[in-house]
């Protein structure tokens, strides 16, 4: 295989693993409290749309004591479920916020980080020595591991 198609492959490889990111930055941003309305979100409903997929409604009532709104929730929500959680600017959906909400955000960027970790190995594999080979193992192995154990971290909190 010539270089060419190395450098392709090495770049569909880094968008797909990258590309989550950009992607969960508003969340980011609302979890964190830069974003959105603070207030109480009650989930009041739960549709089960066939395989174990739901659709979960809620009722977001503002901090500042402004009109309650019924909004599109975590489909990980069970109903009678409340927490405090962040109104998205455009009012359509509430997330939980602080370190739960953070977390549960996290989750599939951090994937895109698993994915990541053995891609220096597949680069000291083409175009380095056996030396490279070891520490990129051993840069893959470390990446690999906290990108799983951040996307489980992210999965639970999303689910408590």
């Amino acid at each position: 295989m010539g270089n060419f198609p190395r450098i392709v492959l090495i770049l569909l490889w880094l968008a797909v693993c990258l590309a989550p990111i950009p992607v969960a930055v508003p969340d980011y941003l609302l979890t964190l409290g830069h974003t959105g309305t603070p207030g109480t979100l009650t989930v009041v409903s739960c549709d089960s749309l066939g395989r174990g997929r739901y659709d979960c409604r809620g009722r977001f009532v503002p901090d500042d004591g402004g009109r309650p709104v019924i909004v599109a929730t975590s489909p990980d929500s069970d109903t009678g479920d409340v927490t405090h959680a962040r109104l998205t600017p455009d009012g359509t959906r509430a997330l939980p916020d602080g370190l739960k909400g953070v977390l549960a955000v996290s989750a599939v960027p951090a994937a895109g980080l698993a994915g990541l970790g053995f891609l220096p190995y597949v680069l000291a594999y083409w175009w380095g020595g056996p030396r490279a080979r070891r520490r990129a193992v051993t840069v893959g192995i470390v990446t690999t591991s906290v990108g799983l154990l951040t996307m489980v971290v992210g999965l639970v909190a999303a689910h408590s």
